[in-house]
């Protein structure tokens, strides 16, 4: 028996009141009623412990199917439009097909409003996947000094069931609970069985033993919306930095390691450990093959999927020319990794900037590969100037004979960017930018994510106004106006004569 108000305090905070009926004891019974008390408390919380850890536990990791191909998210470069979220496709992990025709895939409307170095994460059980990122918008209201001494503390989230569809970003703080902590950058993120969750890795700039510098910190999450207390978990000796990381999970068989990461800290540096949490190994560089921090960053995990032999890609940052694969059979072993044979590769039109890639099953392909299929390049001939063709030049538009470059003169008729039935033209050499009219004059611009933009930059195709076997341009906001040439430059006008009905009829063409 046990007293009439016994209260338990589990370790999750619950209260228990345990309204008993009150008995007059001898003081026998009173010890024995005292031992009952903390057995009964013990077992209550131990119930509600479990119950609680299990609500919170991730599914059990689930046998995925086999892996066919393979995703990639990136940014591109420097500008607003540039630093947003991107994909591509490859069958093969070396060549690579731009998704959504190499325009932006997701833009980030919190924090900067502007991401870099995305992590794609699956669940273990294959039912949920997450894209993390860095909060981080240089040339839009931030630069360089402030972003490393007074950045972002945030990620930013996205979150899916099937890889096509993505909730709306949020912020994830990450680095607020670090003392001093200036930024979060670079992140990733793992699944650790020994712990059942994910450990979230990112670098902050913070002072700390008298060295102000790029630690990585690391941090427990099951959800990417709560996180635990940050720790340290990479710190290089004196001043040196530490920014990219990335771990890979090796099977067994291969070296001596389960787990491999490679880390930017002024080389490309090699290590091994069999926990995530656990001690790591320097195993040493990449410099034998000519490659240190100097000249490359952002390393990127892939592993081929029909074959123990492992892709690492290496951000060539100081040349300005993105991704370069490195191969290698043993990613613990550094005199293995060998590069690539020239024209065995292909990165597509977009440069690919620091990110990551997921190996699809079947299904996942199929999903992506349907949602962001590929659209025929075409150009788009003058009717009454049929040596002529849309070209733009200097991000202005015109009709000119001859184009040259032949890409200034390809274009994409992708669905339109509002309304349904419509189209938007979207040029070839630089995917995201789309021709939009700005006070009846055409340009090349960028797609800047607003209802302006889009309206402007959404046309009706129709059959032609001087000839139906061609086609015109209806704009969608000013549906009294069409694309028309005047002087071989682009506008959008009222058409009410022959000559403008004329100057306004093109035919697309391959």
């Amino acid at each position: 028996m046990v007293p009439r108000h016994a209260r338990v305090i589990t370790p999750s905070g619950y209260d228990a009141d345990l309204q008993l009926t009150r008995t007059p004891l001898r003081e026998g019974e009173r010890r024995m009623s005292r031992v009952l008390a903390r057995l009964c408390a013990v077992a209550v919380a131990a119930s509600l412990l479990f119950t609680t850890w299990s609500a919170a536990t991730p599914k059990e990791a689930a046998a995925l199917d086999p892996t066919v191909g393979y995703l990639m998210a990136h940014f591109t470069g420097e500008s607003s439009t540039d630093q947003q979220i991107y994909l591509a496709h490859s069958a093969d992990g070396l060549r690579w097909t731009d998704l959504n025709n190499g325009g932006l895939v997701l833009r980030s409307t919190v924090g900067t409003r502007g991401v870099r170095d995305p992590a794609l994460v699956r669940s273990p059980a294959g039912d949920r996947y997450w894209i993390i990122a860095t909060d981080l918008c240089i040339g839009c209201g931030q630069d360089w000094s402030t972003a490393i001494n007074n950045g972002s503390r945030n990620l930013v989230v996205w979150e899916s069931t099937d890889l096509v569809n993505w909730s709306a970003p949020w912020l994830l703080n990450v680095a607020g609970a670090i003392p001093d902590g200036r930024n979060a950058w670079a992140p990733e993120a793992i699944w650790n069985p020994a712990t059942g969750d994910y450990v979230l890795y990112w670098a902050t700039n913070v002072p700390l033993n008298g060295a102000t510098k790029h630690r990585i910190y690391y941090a427990r999450t099951a959800n990417f919306r709560s996180v635990t207390t940050p720790q340290v978990y990479i710190n290089r000796p004196g001043n040196q930095e530490i920014i990219d990381t990335q771990i890979v999970e090796v099977p067994a068989g291969v070296g001596g390691y389960r787990y491999v990461r490679a880390s930017r800290d002024g080389q490309i540096a090699i290590e091994g450990s069999n926990s995530i949490l656990g001690t790591w190994t320097a195993l040493g560089n990449l410099s034998g093959i000519g490659l240190t921090g100097a000249q490359v960053e952002g390393p990127m995990w892939m592993k081929v999927n029909s074959r123990n032999e492992w892709v690492l890609y290496l951000d060539q940052y100081a040349s300005g020319r993105g991704y370069l694969p490195v191969l290698t059979t043993d990613p613990s072993s550094p005199g293995s990794y060998r590069l690539p044979a020239s024209g065995s590769y292909a990165m597509g039109g977009t440069k690919k900037r620091h990110g990551s890639i997921l190996n699809l099953t079947a299904a996942e392909q199929n999903r992506v590969l349907a949602r962001w299929p590929a659209t025929a390049v075409n150009r788009i001939q003058s009717y009454n100037f049929q040596d002529r063709y849309v070209r733009h030049y200097d991000y202005d538009v015109r009709i000119d004979p001859n184009v040259s470059p032949a890409q200034d003169g390809q274009w994409r008729l992708v669905p339109g960017l509002v309304g349904s039935g419509t189209i938007s033209i979207q040029s070839v050499n630089y995917p995201g930018y789309y021709l939009r009219h700005y006070g009846f004059d055409f340009r090349l611009e960028a797609n800047d994510g607003s209802a302006t933009f889009a309206a402007d930059a959404t046309f009706r195709q129709v059959a032609g106004l001087a000839n139906s076997s061609w086609t015109s341009f209806q704009s969608y906001s000013h549906p009294d106006r069409y694309l028309r040439h005047y002087a071989y430059l682009l506008r959008l006008d009222p058409v009410t004569d022959a000559q403008s009905r004329a100057d306004a009829t093109f035919r697309v063409t391959s």
